[in-house]
């Protein structure tokens, strides 16, 4: 458990009220920590992720020793002390080879992570063509069946949600989306677990590449939409994983109250943000309505005799 920090000035005091939880969050930073054993595919998948995750982003470079499934302690403290709520950790040894562990924190505290093996792995810069600029809001598309009947598979899909957002945006332009990742998962390549282990779960191997998108002449209003390899191109097979238990599941995806508009009756908003108003009245008499006095309309007298 980490402690609780108190102030001793007003410039910490505002530095705390910017981490505390806020009705909208700002967007997430990424932490990219090196293990004490790394290899050099470990160290390229590193650099090229940071690479996509620039600006919120943060990177250690020097070797640092962490086991997070071991003991989380050490990596809630480097996320705290850095204000980062992903993180993604690079490690390699004989019983583990090239291994990659990414996961994300709920109030600086672990919150789920995912191992993976990176099995075929080619680098940005291996890869020739155009590259998309820094800080593109990449299109994520998943493909494969189990993404919708797993369980892991549907938090992982939830997890890379997470981590290749950037900042919300209402309404982006065309020419902005230059950037598409693709992450596909192949269910003839899942190992089962073996039937003498215990606590054994199935391993599935993922595809995830990276394109950039050019938008040619159509002859037409809308461009004619091709897809270059971009890089990086990686292939992962998963390992171990830790999820939250369900209550800190609902804590994490709780909607405040604030979020929530209370729909006002006869009230509607315009695209400009004008309130307009709809006015029920009941049905009115016109020979009784009070109008403007003219001579020449006035009834004329009738003479009795």
């Amino acid at each position: 458990m980490l402690p609780t920090i108190k102030p001793k000035n007003a410039r910490s005091k505002r530095a705390l009220v910017k981490r505390s939880s806020k009705v909208i969050e700002n967007p997430k930073n990424t932490i990219f920590i090196r293990g004490s054993q790394t290899s050099q595919v470990i160290q390229n998948v590193l650099k090229d992720l940071y690479s996509l995750k620039k600006p919120l982003a943060l990177n250690f470079s020097k070797k640092n020793e962490i086991h997070p499934f071991d003991d989380e302690t050490k990596l809630e403290f480097l996320c705290n002390k850095n204000d980062t709520s992903l993180f993604t950790i690079g490690s390699h040894s004989k019983k583990r080879p090239h291994n990659l562990i990414m996961g994300r924190m709920f109030d600086f505290k672990l919150f789920e992570m995912f191992e993976f093996e990176v099995k075929d792995y080619k680098s940005i810069e291996e890869i020739k063509g155009k590259t998309c600029a820094s800080g593109i809001k990449p299109l994520l598309v998943f493909s494969g069946e189990p993404f919708n009947q797993d369980d892991t598979l549907m938090k992982l899909q939830n997890f890379f949600v997470d981590f290749f957002q950037s900042e919300k945006t209402d309404s982006i332009c065309l020419t902005g989306l230059e950037h598409v990742i693709s992450i596909t998962v192949d269910p003839s390549a899942s190992t089962p677990p073996p039937t003498s282990t215990v606590d054994q779960q199935q391993n599935y191997k993922l595809y995830i590449r990276s394109y950039y998108v050019n938008f040619l002449n159509s002859g037409q209003k809308l461009p004619r939409v091709e897809l270059e390899e971009m890089g990086p191109s990686i292939d992962l097979v998963t390992r171990r994983h830790v999820f939250p238990t369900e209550e800190t599941w609902k804590k994490a995806t709780r909607v405040p109250k604030e979020l929530f508009v209370k729909k006002t009756k006869n009230i509607t908003h315009d695209n400009l943000g004008n309130k307009l108003g709809r006015i029920h009245v009941g049905q009115q008499d016109i020979s009784k309505i009070q109008t403007r006095k003219v001579r020449a309309l006035k009834a004329p007298k009738v003479n009795e005799f």
